[in-house]
């Protein structure tokens, strides 16, 4: 069952590197705001499935400055995140279920498989460009706001 479940998730991952040049994933705008000021806008791809979170930004070459991957565990979790497979740097953002980031980890490094443990209960983790939360300004305290989605909603 492991190897099936090993060899589904290498042939999904194979699957979605496979897009043409300039093939672009589904992805929504993201707010990040401080009070009433919109602090950074990125394009978001969403990662709600348990198979769409076990690949996340894996074999990603590149990250444009304004896109992330947020992930969505439809209920606060206590969320573990690495950086297995993955080979750019990145900024995980851990957001309560008020949709307040309570966390920001800067810099998880390439390929550590070191457990990235949120310290509070969250429903998403937002992954920015490795220093992006600090170029872009995003701190924890700010709110995130996904416009609505035919897949997923934040509640206002």
């Amino acid at each position: 069952m492991i190897r099936r479940c090993a060899a589904f998730l290498l042939g999904l991952g194979v699957l979605l590197q496979a897009q043409p040049a300039g093939a672009e994933s589904l992805t929504f705008p993201l707010d990040v705001i401080r009070g009433a000021v919109v602090v950074a806008r990125l394009q978001v791809e969403l990662a709600a499935t348990p198979e769409s979170r076990a690949i996340g930004l894996m074999g990603r070459d590149r990250l444009a400055v304004d896109a992330g991957m947020l992930f969505d565990y439809g209920r606060p979790v206590m969320s573990r995140m690495w950086m297995h497979q993955t080979r750019i740097p990145l900024d995980m953002l851990f957001v309560d279920a008020d949709r307040t980031i309570r966390h920001v980890h800067a810099m998880a490094r390439p390929f550590d498989e070191t457990v990235i443990a949120s310290p509070v209960p969250v429903r998403w983790v937002l992954e920015v460009n490795g220093g992006g939360a600090n170029a872009l300004g995003i701190q924890s305290g700010d709110r995130i706001f996904l416009e609505q989605s035919p897949r997923v909603s934040l509640p206002h």
